[in-house]
């Protein structure tokens, strides 16, 4: 049996992605987010455009996506309702959001120099892509949403994550995201099989 339903959000699982990005004044700026989806290089980011990371990677057109692991969450919990805006956008302060501009303060987390682009990596984080800007996307019209379409760069792994037979791949079994699933935090279970869809070491699979 299958029930037709109306849900407010289709968030069916997808990793939570921390993301520095610099201000206008050359402070950085850090804003967790959820909507994000990979393919190849690139990567899909879908955020309000009133929002601080938004406005700073259309100016800066770069950023880092940092990846924590599921023992981050007290972290993430932090930066609820913290915006680097300033004055707060009227529809965030309507939701409880107040301005931070120390958000690595708040979170207990610590910036660390990047390679190629301005914004901090986050060293608590086991996985930092450096990404620079491609295109902007309006999305879901008339709102404030867009997505956008950034390009890795620069891909730094904690150690402990990569194969013991191949380190320029990330053993799965190490890794542990944190995902949103349905606006909860989630971590990995057990692995129930080896994947025939998208083989690590197989040729490249594009429908």
């Amino acid at each position: 049996m299958h029930t037709v339903i109306e849900p407010k959000i289709l968030y069916f699982g997808t990793s939570v992605v921390l993301i520095s990005t610099m201000n206008e004044d050359g402070t950085s700026n850090l804003a967790p987010m959820s909507s994000a989806w990979w393919l190849n290089q690139s990567c899909m980011l879908g955020m309000s455009s009133k929002s601080q990371t938004v406005q700073n990677l259309i100016r800066e057109h770069e950023c880092v996506l940092n990846l924590p692991s599921i023992d981050l969450i007290p972290s993430i919990d932090r930066l609820t309702l913290l915006t680097g805006r300033n004055p707060v956008p009227e529809s965030k302060a309507l939701r409880g959001y107040t301005y931070e501009a120390d958000k690595f303060g708040v979170a207990g987390l610590t910036p660390l120099p990047s390679q190629l682009v301005q914004a901090p990596r986050v060293k608590e984080c086991p996985v930092h892509l450096e990404a620079k800007f491609v295109m902007i996307h309006p999305f879901e019209q008339p709102s404030s949403l867009v997505a956008i379409e950034v390009h890795i760069e620069k891909v730094h792994i904690e150690d402990s994550l990569l194969m013991n037979a191949n380190s320029n791949y990330v053993d799965p079994s190490k890794w542990n995201p944190m995902i949103m699933n349905f606006c909860e935090y989630f971590g990995l279970g057990e692995q129930r099989s080896a994947s025939k869809l998208a083989p690590v070491f197989g040729p490249e699979s594009v429908e």
